[in-house]
């Protein structure tokens, strides 16, 4: 008897003991985050063209070097699941369907859209041809393969309608579009950066389209990693620091740098701001 009852405690205690743990299950979350990954977009407020009563199309340039603007500049490689913003744009160019609409476009209509491409040579990726100097003293050509250089894209064009809705009584803005800016140094012939500064508008996504990939990824909070948002929490709330680029007007939405430079071009951009603010009050009655 003493044998058996042994045997069956050491039975029971192989049943109790700890399982190695394998790969996949050792997790770094101490739950599941499935808030924001099955979150959809807020849809937008139903707009008769009749309850408009006024409407100003406004360009302004969200500068991700700026600190408030860091998180959507940030991770320079993707981590996880966080990507930065122009990361995201691209998976969801490469992987979910969003068109890439060329920059040629005048009226930035979205009317002339980008192949994969394209949109390569627009973030330098691709094959490049160097000359490279040999030890006799000689420069032969160089074909390198480049990566997209999304690290280079320093700011964002973003494109907005303002208007004034009589049916809520409320002046409201919504993106249209966003513009990936590339800021970086010219090359010379030997593939060297040069102390010129070029920038370069890549494409235009039509922002309506990203929305439900951008309420699917949350956003980086530096202050409580539980309490984190989506990236189109961030747009909509207009959490973005940035400044007014250009606005539309009768000389085809040319831009303030086209008149104005330094302080001058500043003041200009606080001018449309002010503009846009008394416009709302002035429709008001006391």
């Amino acid at each position: 008897m003493k044998r058996v009852a042994l045997l069956l405690m050491g039975l029971a205690m192989l049943a109790v003991a700890p399982q190695k743990m394998t790969a996949q299950d050792i997790l770094t979350e101490v739950y599941t985050r499935e808030h924001i990954p099955n979150k959809m977009p807020v849809p937008y407020a139903y707009l008769r063209e009749a309850d408009v009563m006024w409407a100003k199309d406004i360009y302004r340039i969200i500068d991700l070097k700026q600190k408030q603007n860091l998180t959507l500049y940030y991770p320079l490689r993707p981590i996880n699941d966080r990507y930065n913003l122009v990361q995201l744009i691209l998976w969801g160019i490469d992987n979910e369907g969003i068109r890439a609409f060329s920059t040629d476009d005048p009226n930035n209509e979205f009317t002339i859209p980008l192949d994969r491409t394209k949109i390569d040579d627009a973030l330098g990726a691709g094959q490049t041809t160097i000359k490279k100097l040999t030890m006799d003293g000689t420069y032969v050509d160089t074909t390198i393969s480049n990566e997209r250089r999304v690290d280079e894209v320093k700011q964002i064009l973003v494109k907005e309608k303002w208007f004034f809705d009589k049916n809520h009584s409320v002046m409201s803005v919504r993106i249209v579009g966003l513009c990936p800016i590339r800021v970086y140094n010219q090359l010379d012939d030997q593939g060297m950066p040069t102390d010129a500064i070029l920038r370069r508008q890549t494409f235009w996504v039509y922002f309506p389209e990203l929305r439900p990939l951008f309420a699917r990824h949350e956003l980086f909070n530096e202050n409580n990693d539980a309490q984190r948002i989506s990236f189109d929490d961030y747009f909509t709330q207009r959490r973005f620091n940035s400044y007014i680029f250009a606005e539309s007007n009768v000389y085809s939405n040319r831009v303030i740098s086209s008149y104005s430079m330094g302080l001058d071009a500043l003041l200009e951009a606080d001018r449309i701001k002010q503009y846009l603010f008394e416009t709302e009050h002035d429709l008001w009655e006391y």
